[in-house]
């Protein structure tokens, strides 16, 4: 019987530049499935994909790059000054990455699986997933990071956490949170606590999701 029990879904979450990505591939170093929809969301737009296609009709070749690709970087001045056309992307993008999501995690197999949903709070995922691990830091040390990686300016950097669930939200969902705020050992060290933690659980007869 046991073997028929779906994988244990954790769904990992946490505020942009909160270090998701660097916990998904400790998970994935220890032979955790990983199934993460920033990836999924930049297949679903590769050219010609009806949802880039979508896109396009919606907010004009302004959007499209050179090579045919989605530009990042005008979508993303676009919907952080605009809730609408935030919305908009959304309901073009969420159905297919949802999709892909369940198609990925019905085939990964394992114990438990990560699900890495950035968007978790409010997300049609979220009843998807058993347990959420919310991976937090201080919203200061989120905007350097975006100042360092994706964000032109300050003032574009505190618009893409505007745009995003509360610090508080996240953490109102939480059944397990990692802290991001010292060094990566300390990151690496909560991770191996709850990757014991989960297959302790899904070990109990009551571990895997029906």
């Amino acid at each position: 019987m046991g073997s028929n029990k779906q994988p244990l879904r954790i769904g990992l979450t946490g505020g942009i530049a909160s270090g998701k990505s660097t916990v998904a591939d400790m998970f994935a170093e220890l032979g955790v499935p990983v199934i993460d929809t920033d990836i999924i969301a930049r297949e679903v737009v590769t050219p010609g994909a009806p949802a880039l296609l979508e896109i396009r009709a919606r907010f004009g070749d302004e959007i499209i790059d050179a090579t045919g690709n989605l530009d990042r970087g005008v979508m993303r001045r676009l919907v952080f000054a605009d809730d609408a056309a935030r919305l908009d992307l959304e309901a073009i993008l969420h159905p297919p990455i949802g999709a892909e999501t369940r198609r990925q995690a019905g085939e990964a197999g394992g114990p438990y699986q990560i699900i890495v949903v950035p968007l978790l709070v409010g997300s049609a995922l979220l009843p998807f997933v058993d347990r959420v691990l919310v991976v937090d830091c201080d919203e200061e040390t989120q905007i350097q990071r975006l100042l360092a990686r994706d964000a032109e300016t300050i003032e574009q950097a505190r618009s893409i956490l505007a745009a995003q669930a509360s610090r508080e939200q996240r953490l109102e969902l939480a059944d397990d949170v990692i802290d991001n705020y010292r060094d990566i050992d300390h990151v690496r060290q909560q991770v191996a606590s709850l990757d014991t933690a989960y297959r302790l659980i899904c070990q109990s007869p009551r571990g895997g999701a029906e």
